[in-house]
């Protein structure tokens, strides 16, 4: 299996909107609410996979969640773009930070 990098795509992704929509703090705010609005899209994936609503029974499957996953972290990783001017090292210090958490607990 080969290593997957998805920066590339992502910065492609953000370069996109950045040259459609602006750099604005505006543009950026709506990239946050994106954020939030495809984590409702998750939570509302897990309720249709669990049927809690009871009107609707059985509507959607763990893959159906694990799709909406990958669209929260492709979100935020895009939005991570707007605000640091290295996306791919900020993501890379806040996970040694946390995997040295879990370490230093062990």
């Amino acid at each position: 299996m080969t290593d997957f990098d998805p920066w590339p795509s992502v910065r492609r992704f953000s370069a996109h909107l950045d040259e459609v929509n602006g750099t604005s703090d505006h543009e950026r705010a709506l990239r946050l609410m994106k954020l939030s609005e495809e984590v409702g899209e998750v939570t509302q994936a897990y309720i249709g996979m669990v049927g809690q609503n009871p009107r609707k029974g059985v509507t959607h499957t763990r893959e159906d969640v694990a799709a909406e996953l990958c669209d929260v972290l492709i979100t935020a990783m895009v939005a991570l773009c707007s605000f640091s001017r290295d996306p791919q090292g900020a993501l890379r210090a806040k996970i040694e930070a946390v995997d040295a958490r879990y370490l230093d607990a062990s």
